[in-house]
């Protein structure tokens, strides 16, 4: 749809398409549709009643603090507890390393932001999350498409001598999302690599 301000947007949204997981979730919200789309839980498993205590605690404890605008980064007491949680696994972080985001997607946008540019190519599991692929798509990426087995994607040498995205990852330890196999970044899969 074209408008009066079209002509202002900025360039990279000439490329850009309706969101294929926005299509997606319109058709999920028809009663007659049964889905068997990932990432969609099932409704009935839902902890409706804990939620409600949790937000009647909240609100009876801390409700001006809760309701009001608060950092960028996230509630700082949530972002302690995350930073602490890390260390269990070897991760050492202090909560001015924890970022708070509103879900997946927007942690792929800023993620594609911090780290993308046109033309970096990117190893992806064939098939991989498409959602990753619209956030990264908007930053100019491009892709190399690469098998996998259960221990994660096996990208070739060549594949992998010429993904910008491989080595930062490997070396660098940035996280990979494998959300088709289930797999996910783990020591024996970098070691592959």
């Amino acid at each position: 749809m074209s408008t009066v301000w079209t002509s202002r947007y900025a360039q990279r949204t000439k490329n850009l398409k309706s969101s294929a997981i926005r299509e997606l979730l319109k058709i999920t919200q028809k009663p007659e549709v049964i889905s068997f789309a990932g990432g969609l839980p099932a409704p009935e498993v839902f902890p409706t009643e804990r939620f409600r205590e949790a937000c009647i605690k909240v609100l009876n404890t801390q409700g001006s603090q809760a309701l009001q605008y608060g950092a960028t980064e996230g509630y700082e007491p949530l972002r302690e507890m995350i930073a602490r949680h890390t260390a269990r696994y070897g991760v050492k972080a202090k909560s001015e390393n924890v970022l708070i985001t509103s879900g997946s997607q927007q942690a792929l946008d800023l993620i594609a932001k911090l780290l993308i540019n046109p033309g970096d190519r990117i190893l992806v599991e064939a098939p991989t999350y498409l959602g990753a692929l619209q956030a990264f798509n908007v930053f100019g990426a491009e892709y190399i498409c690469v098998p996998s087995d259960d221990d994660g994607a096996q990208p070739s040498p060549k594949d992998a001598a010429t993904s910008w995205c491989y080595w930062r990852n490997a070396m660098e330890s940035r996280s990979s999302k494998t959300i088709p196999t289930g797999s996910f970044v783990t020591k024996a899969i970098i070691l592959r690599r």
